[in-house]
């Protein structure tokens, strides 16, 4: 299905969601405020365009990803996916989405989660994770590691091999630990081939960033 041919109407229904999405923040957090999901969303776009999947599905889930945000520390963030996914649906039945979609969007939702570990049944999934995963690399992802780390009020680096070249990173101690623990990985999980070439292009700005890290600490 060609993206460029359904994005009049869908631009109405993206207006619909992004009211829903801005109306509804309660505890705000940078790192998955209002522009993630814009990014995440023009990404998702791209990538159906690119690999020729369902908009009808993609751009929805893509707004929706995370309809409910549950904080990096709490115990219920596993089932953050599985409970965005199940108020999703109930708002889209709400506003007259066509339902033969439902089901395929609550998959995507479910299955974007890298803590859910939730394995993408459809090309459609695979984009909505790809996206989402992409925008926790590169330049942007730095940043939003910073963001979630003051939060959290975590040092930047430990004194003691500060990039875990002898010692095993401790993302929960130390934010840098985090690329190891975590962001290094993301990249290699992405699923599709448009995905995959970006992802390879963020990872070296990652990469640059600890070099020129590692000549000023």
């Amino acid at each position: 299905m060609n993206l460029q041919n359904d994005m009049p109407a869908m631009t109405t229904w993206e207006k619909v969601f992004q009211t829903e999405i801005e109306t509804m923040t309660v505890d705000f957090d940078p790192s998955h405020d209002s522009l993630h999901l814009k990014r995440v969303v023009a990404m998702a776009k791209i990538l159906c365009q690119q690999e020729s999947a369902n908009p009808n599905i993609v751009v929805p889930a893509a707004w929706l990803h995370d309809f409910v945000v549950i904080p990096k520390d709490s115990p219920l963030r596993k089932q953050a996916s599985r409970i965005s996914a199940t108020r999703a649906v109930e708002f889209l039945e709400r506003i007259g989405y066509p339902k033969e979609f439902h089901t395929a969007i609550a998959h995507c939702i479910e299955a974007h989660s890298f803590s859910a570990n939730i394995p993408t049944q459809t090309l459609e999934a695979a984009i909505v994770q790809d996206a989402d995963r992409l925008d926790a690399l590169g330049a942007i992802g730095i940043a939003r590691m910073m963001i979630i780390a003051g939060r959290m009020k975590r040092p930047l680096y430990s004194e003691v091999d500060p990039l875990c070249q002898q010692r095993a990173p401790d993302d929960g101690e130390y934010t840098i630990d985090h690329f190891y623990v975590k962001l290094f990985k993301i990249a290699d999980t992405l699923k599709t081939k448009s995905a995959l070439t970006e992802g390879a292009r963020r990872v070296q700005i990652m990469k640059a960033y600890l070099n020129d890290l590692a000549c000023e600490i």
